[in-house]
Order: structure tokens, then C-alpha cells, then sequence
């Protein structure tokens, strides 16, 4: 049994982007629900789905027993690999459209990495020490490039929604 569903979904994505894999089974709860529809919203994974499963068990009173999951697909991007990228140096424009059409070409033979979207997740509000904030005291993630997710009143909401709505909450997250 999981105590703690949302460190136990951040760490099997965590994981899973670790070893580029495409898709990460995670325990069905409400609230993996919402944070998955944010990260889906924000960009940090491609989409996800909710699978239900029939599974048998060797238990006479529970025959058969409903279990859902959530299915995410996770977003990578591909970096080339290749060291002809700065064309600062070409003042010729001839010069620099052939320069630009051979880094194309390039761009095919040199090899690809596929880099994962996410780069950090980590839990903020643990079971044992709750960090709430209010609207004035939200901070921001690496100058906006991340979003903190807030269980709020009104719902589970990043800190741009959060701070537009004028509400704090308990900061749940990091992800950037």
C-alpha cells in the first residue's frame, strides 16, 4: 500500500524519463488525475489516458477486481549532435546560405539524442511537513520557466493560475 500517491507518481515518472521511456503506468487517483491533465496543459508530457483493468486474484470472495491506472506518454525532444551551429562568423551571405544548407544536411547524419522534457520533478509538501503559501508569497520556478502545482480551494492549479485568481494553497510540486 502507498501512502503517498503523489511522490510515488512524480518518482515513477522521474524514472521512467530517466531511462527514455515512452509511456509510465501510475496508480489512478483524483489527484495523479488532475496533476497528469496539468502536465498534459503545460507541455511536460505528450498526453495520457486512463486504462481500466480486470484482474483475477486468487481470492474466493474477490473474483475479479476493477483497478484503474493512469497511462502517460511522455515527451522527449531530439538534440543534434554537431558542432557546426554558430554562424556568427560568416559575413558573406553566399557564403552563409551555403553554410546553412550543409548544417542541414548534417543535421541528418549527425546522430540525435533524445532529451526528456522534464527535467525536474520534485515534491514540496511532504505528509509529515505541509508548506502552504498564500498569492503574495508564491515564488517562481528558474524565473517562470517552471510551474509549481498548488492544491487550492478552487482545485489543483499551477502558480500562474493561482496567482491570477488572486488564492494561495498547499504547494504540492515542482516540475520544469
Amino acid at each position: 500500500m502507498i501512502n503517498d500517491t503523489i511522490s510515488d507518481m512524480l518518482t515513477r515518472v522521474r524514472n521512467a524519463s530517466i531511462i527514455r521511456k515512452k509511456t509510465v503506468l501510475i496508480p489512478y487517483t483524483r489527484i495523479n488525475f488532475k496533476i497528469a491533465e496539468i502536465l498534459e496543459k503545460e507541455g511536460y508530457i505528450q498526453s495520457f489516458e486512463v486504462r481500466q483493468e480486470l484482474s483475477t486474484q486468487n481470492i474466493p470472495q474477490m473474483s475479479t477486481q476493477n483497478r484503474r491506472e493512469l497511462k502517460l506518454y511522455l515527451k522527449y525532444y531530439k538534440k543534434y549532435k554537431t558542432n557546426f551551429y554558430k554562424l556568427t562568423g560568416v559575413k558573406n551571405k553566399k557564403a552563409f546560405s551555403d553554410f546553412k544548407n550543409l548544417i542541414k544536411l548534417l543535421k541528418g547524419k549527425q546522430g540525435s539524442k533524445k532529451t526528456p522534457c522534464i527535467t525536474n520533478l520534485k515534491r514540496i509538501s511532504k505528509p509529515g511537513l505541509r508548506i502552504y503559501v498564500n498569492n503574495k508569497e508564491l515564488p517562481r520556478v528558474l524565473a517562470g520557466a517552471g510551474i509549481y502545482i498548488l492544491s487550492t480551494s478552487k482545485g489543483i492549479l499551477t502558480d500562474r493560475e493561482a496567482r491570477f485568481r488572486g488564492i494561495g494553497g498547499e504547494v504540492l510540486c515542482t516540475v520544469w
